[in-house]
């Protein structure tokens, strides 16, 4: 390559690194149907601050699931089911409330038993230690403590059509009701 071409390209290259970067603050277009679409089934992040939808994580023990669906203004109801192995499992419902930055599970039926949770990364995630009431949740030495559950979906439908085995080992879809 000749010392005239070598400039020429190297000019042209410094020409597009001093290029100015893409306006951040445009935002995305909620208009446009390709977004409201995937808003509608769930793909991507709603606008709302609000923790409606289905959370799962399969592992070698089994199988980790959450579904949170609205109850009221500003206010859900979830149900939720941890594995640990065959015969182990914990299983919980109740209600989420928003808590400044995070959401405090209430758990149904065990008094004093409530968590602040928050979502970081799409991954809603447990506290490391739940309060001694929450003990009854889960069967011997298994607990909810530090429990991490990966978003799958922001729909509404999906947290409906989650299914789950209840405490007698039947299929059901805690949230769909």
């Amino acid at each position: 390559m000749t010392m005239r071409k070598f400039v020429c390209v190297l000019l042209l290259l410094l020409a597009a690194c001093s290029r100015p970067a893409p306006d951040a603050g445009e935002g995305v277009d909620s208009g446009n149907p390709l977004e409201v679409a995937a808003r509608e089934r769930g793909i991507v992040r709603a606008e709302a601050a609000e923790l409606t939808g289905a959370f799962e994580r399969r592992h070698d023990l089994g199988r980790d699931a959450m579904c949170v669906v609205p109850d009221g203004t500003d206010r859900w109801r979830f149900a939720l089911t941890a594995s640990y192995g065959p015969g182990l499992s914990c299983a919980a419902r109740g209600t989420v409330v928003r808590d400044g930055e995070r959401w405090r599970l209430d758990f149904a039926g065990v008094e004093g038993c409530s968590a602040l949770v928050h979502e970081e990364e799409d991954e809603l995630r447990l506290p490391g230690s739940l309060p001694p009431q929450c003990d009854s949740l889960c069967p011997a030495r298994a607990s909810l403590s530090g429990l991490r559950l990966p978003r799958a979906s922001w729909a509404a439908e999906d947290a409906k059509r989650l299914q789950m085995k209840d405490e007698r080992g039947n299929i059901v879809a805690p949230c769909g009701a």
